[in-house]
C-alpha cells in the first residue's frame, strides 16, 4: 500500500511539473539610452535586433528602453525575442514587431527562461 501511495504521489508531482517552454520568459529592455537620444547611424538609443546570435549578423529591427519582450531561445549571452509591447511595435527604424536575436546585457528578464 505504501508503495502504491508513493507511486501515486510521484505521478501527481510529475503531472504538475513544468519545463521551460517558449514564451514563458518575459522581460524589458534596459541599459540603452532613452529614445530622446535616438541616433540610428551612431547606434544610440536602441538595442539592435539581429538575424542570428552575434553582432556579425544583419540588423533587422530595433528595441527601445522599456519595450516588453518574450524570450524564445538562448545562445550564450544572446536571446531570441519577440516584441510584446512598446515602441518596438512601431519602431523608428526596421520592421514593426521584430523577432530576432538581441544581446542579453540589455534585458531584464524573468520567468521560466530557456
Amino acid at each position: 500500500m505504501k508503495q502504491m501511495v508513493r507511486l501515486l504521489v510521484a505521478a501527481l508531482v510529475a503531472s504538475f511539473a513544468t519545463t521551460a517552454t517558449a514564451g514563458d520568459c518575459t522581460g524589458y529592455v534596459i541599459g540603452v539610452r532613452p529614445i530622446s537620444q535616438y541616433n540610428h547611424s551612431a547606434g544610440k538609443g536602441f538595442l539592435a535586433v539581429r538575424t542570428g546570435p552575434g553582432s556579425n549578423y544583419q540588423q533587422i529591427g530595433e528595441l527601445y528602453r522599456g519595450d516588453e519582450i518574450a524570450v524564445w531561445d538562448r545562445a550564450g549571452g544572446w536571446y531570441r525575442i519577440q516584441c510584446m509591447s512598446g515602441t518596438c511595435l512601431n519602431p523608428l527604424w526596421g520592421q514593426p514587431d521584430p523577432n530576432g536575436w538581441v544581446y542579453g546585457k540589455y534585458l531584464d528578464i524573468g520567468g521560466v527562461c530557456p
